[in-house]
Parts: C-alpha cells; sequence; structure tokens
C-alpha cells in the first residue's frame, strides 16, 4: 500500500487520446488518493508551448530578457520558470529528478514512455484502444464494455476503483527510471 509509511516514491501514468477525460479523472482522484493519506505530485505533458507567466510582469521580463530559470515566490507557492531555449525538451526521467519526495506521482500524458499506465478511454472519441500497442497500460477505464480487453477494464465513473487500481499498479520510481534509462 503507498502511504506516508512506505519511504518509496511510486509513479503511475494516465494516457489516452486527446477528449477522453484524463485532466477530469485526475482532478476527481487527487482528492481521493489525498484522503487516503498519499502525498500526490503530478507531471503533466503539454503538445505545445505554455505560458505561465504574464506579459508585464517581472517574472516574464526576466525570462523574455534572457534569464534561463526564473522563480516566482510567495507566501503560499513558489515555481521554476525553466527556458529550454534550444535546448532538446527533457525526457520523462528528467523531470521526474526535479521533485520533491511524495508517494505517488501521477503522470498525465507522456504515452509513447515506458512506465505503468492506465488507459482512458471514451468510445464516443472514435479512437482506437492504446492498450494492445503499449504493454505498459494495466487496466482500462471506459465508458463501455471492452470485451475484447487483454487487461482489466474499469468503469471510468467508479473512481473509488479508479483509484485501487492507480495504487496497485504505481510502481517504484527507481526502478522505472533506471529502466527508462537503459532503454
Amino acid at each position: 500500500m503507498i502511504g506516508p509509511t512506505t519511504g518509496s516514491m511510486r509513479i503511475i501514468g494516465l494516457a489516452g487520446w486527446s477528449g477522453s477525460g484524463k485532466t477530469t479523472l485526475v482532478a476527481k482522484v487527487l482528492p481521493r488518493l489525498i484522503a487516503r493519506g498519499c502525498r500526490v505530485s503530478t507531471i503533466k505533458h503539454a503538445h505545445h508551448g505554455f505560458d505561465l507567466d504574464q506579459p508585464g510582469k517581472d517574472s516574464f521580463m526576466h525570462r523574455v530578457a534572457g534569464a534561463t530559470e526564473v522563480v516566482i515566490s510567495s507566501a503560499k507557492r513558489f515555481a521554476i520558470l525553466h527556458e529550454l531555449r534550444d535546448e532538446a525538451e527533457w525526457d520523462l526521467p528528467d523531470l521526474l529528478s526535479k521533485l520533491a519526495p511524495v508517494d505517488l506521482v501521477l503522470v498525465e500524458g507522456f504515452k509513447r514512455d515506458a512506465f505503468p499506465k492506465l488507459e482512458i478511454h471514451r468510445a464516443a472519441n472514435g479512437k482506437p484502444l492504446l492498450q494492445p500497442d503499449d504493454p505498459h497500460i494495466v487496466a482500462i477505464a471506459c465508458d463501455t464494455a471492452l470485451p475484447e480487453a487483454k487487461v482489466p477494464v474499469v468503469d471510468l465513473n467508479d473512481v473509488e476503483l479508479i483509484v485501487d487500481v492507480l495504487l496497485k499498479h504505481a510502481a517504484p520510481l527507481q526502478s522505472v527510471v533506471a529502466a527508462m534509462q537503459r532503454a
């Protein structure tokens, strides 16, 4: 069981096509994981560029002027903006190395990477399952029955069961990162 006494970070992903409900599901499972005593961090892959700071703000001006990293801090939170400039996009192990220790890391996206994932699937999207082609998918959360699935299928609306699946299949972070670095 994952929790404050395990002392080991674990990781599991939520993967699926755009519009499948990954972000909505993350927002539903987070409070339930926390209620079970888990400290949870998330990593979200964005396919396009994004900005956290706004034009005209000091942090924006620091970044635009050429700072590699800008730390914004207040009494409630801090953020580190790291500008890649001409560097390649960081891979998942590099990003994971930046996280403070927690019990569980939920990863949204990075569906092509080799770590355990729960596939989120909606029949209305008309997209194929990822599962037959991704051996790292441990279960599927879906809004319809999938008798052809080779892994367990859970109801997309059964959030407590989905939390059980996430906790059961989350893998130790160190072994996942080591396997990714060997690949």
